[in-house]
């Protein structure tokens, strides 16, 4: 239990503290975040409602209309419903409003007829009890970091069970800056393969992010499974990985921080993808960005040697390393220092030349290291368990050179994924694959109990003694 749902913290359990900016930079993302508190989010659904999209409208003012007209029908003689409400705010069909709460709405709300302004729509949810600790019950402490705490918690509106980030506020600085950029790209991230952020509670001394639950992640599964996933299922994971990532790298959205940790599943095998904390808009004007990013055995090679300019290709390497450490039960790359880690990366896939990638000779990093030629083994030697199709998506996906490395949308086609059919790719982002009758997760054989720490370190003494 202490491990389980780290991915929740925004990278406050296991990563080291990140560098906050200062005074200007924080109080104006801090006043980002007052805007962001105001819960113009999505709430526990993806469903619109009459109101459409009303809280992502334009402009400066309130009272901004909703560009999305589409409008229900005003009876003057029908009662308004629940139903009514929760289509008009988008809310779930499952939400049970606070008692009252349906008259008030019904005598402060516009004619359904006209569209819902964004103040009235906050007032509406608040009304509701989104926005308010007291509509989250906390069941059980799941872990605790340097700025955060997280908790297993239930929606008194709709009985859910929720996963509840309680983030500490330091007054002299605000918000970590961490939470504010995962709020800011979470909200705006709509699809079945990522995390869901249903609300935000901000207060003078902790700032709490609602996130929808789940059974378990990634890691915990290979765990359970004696880390032996089956094959069919591992297909599964991997193409939902490739669509949540395809859908944030169109939208310009860079994870930077993808490991087996970070990607929950629940009992249906829905895989999602989450902790946005290192996350970057790659369309933000800076021509650099740090590359102290991603877990060290997840971090790719030209990070390792010091790049800061990079783009979609930094999520594309660590997919690789996850395929690889499904197949296998351990992760591919486990060095403990950077130049362990380019060691260990360069035993397998062969010392880079200006032939397989140019410019490197010219790098100082790789120069002072001086790492012994080796020669690139083949794939299938250190996971026998891919055929050659899933071999060749893994060796595309571990491209020493990120601009060599297949992009999210292309593995998506590859040849390994045919068996799941055409279906499976026209389905809208919000749905998810296991709508699909001929899409189900398969029985995991878990009666293999190999230890954890024997497969990395056995695997790690043959890295180092070839």
């Amino acid at each position: 239990m202490q491990s389980f749902l780290h991915h929740y913290t925004a990278s406050s359990f296991q990563k080291p503290p990140i560098p906050r900016p200062h005074s200007a930079v924080c109080r104006s993302l801090s006043s980002y975040l007052n805007r962001s508190s105001r819960l113009e989010i999505v709430h526990e659904d993806l469903k619109m409602g009459s109101d459409g999209e009303s809280d992502q409208a334009s402009g400066s003012s309130d009272e901004v209309q909703s560009p999305v007209r589409v409008r229900m029908r005003n009876n003057a003689a029908r009662k308004i419903s629940t139903e009514d409400i929760n289509k008009r705010l988008s809310l779930p069909a499952d939400i049970r409003l606070p008692e009252g709460c349906l008259e008030k709405l019904a005598l402060s709300s516009p004619p359904f007829d006209k569209p819902l302004s964004r103040r009235l729509r906050r007032v509406s949810l608040s009304e509701i009890g989104f926005g308010k600790l007291e509509t989250y019950v906390k069941l059980d402490k799941l872990g605790e970091g340097t700025y955060a705490t997280v908790y297993k918690g239930r929606s008194k509106l709709t009985e859910n069970l929720v996963a509840l980030k309680e983030i500490r506020l330091e007054h002299e600085e605000g918000a970590p800056c961490t939470a504010i950029r995962e709020v800011s790209l979470l909200k705006d991230l709509k699809h079945a393969n990522i995390v869901t952020l249903h609300d935000i509670i901000h207060t003078e001394r902790t700032l709490t992010l609602v996130f929808e639950y789940l059974d378990k992640d990634l890691k915990q599964y290979l765990d359970d499974c004696g880390n032996l996933i089956n094959l069919h299922n591992i297909k599964l994971f991997l193409f939902q990985l490739l669509r949540g990532l395809s859908y944030c790298h169109r939208r310009k959205v860079l994870h930077r921080d993808l490991k087996p940790q970070n990607l929950l599943i629940n009992e249906k095998g829905e895989l999602k993808l989450a902790d946005f904390g290192l996350a970057r808009a790659k369309s933000i004007p800076t021509k650099t960005y740090s590359n102290e990013v991603v877990t060290l055995w997840y971090r790719p090679p030209d990070i390792l040697l010091g790049s800061t300019e990079y783009s979609t290709q930094i999520d594309m390497w660590g997919v690789g390393c996850i395929f690889y450490e499904m197949v296998t039960g351990r992760p591919v790359f486990p060095g403990s220092t950077v130049e362990e880690q380019l060691h260990f990366i360069f035993r397998i896939l062969g010392t880079p030349t200006e032939e397989t990638w140019p410019g490197i000779l010219s790098n100082e990093e790789f120069k002072s290291y001086n790492y012994p030629k080796y020669y690139p083994d083949p794939i299938q030697k250190h996971a026998p368990r891919l055929d050659s199709d899933g071999a060749n998506l893994l060796s595309k996906l571990l491209q020493l050179e990120g601009r060599r490395r297949i992009s999210a949308d292309e593995a998506m086609k590859h040849s390994y994924f045919q068996e799941l059919g055409e279906r499976i790719h026209k389905l809208p982002d919000t749905t998810s694959i296991f709508t699909l009758k001929e899409i189900s997760l398969e029985p995991e054989n878990k009666q293999r109990a190999d230890s954890v720490s024997v497969n990395i370190q056995s695997h790690r003494l043959s890295l180092v003694l070839g």
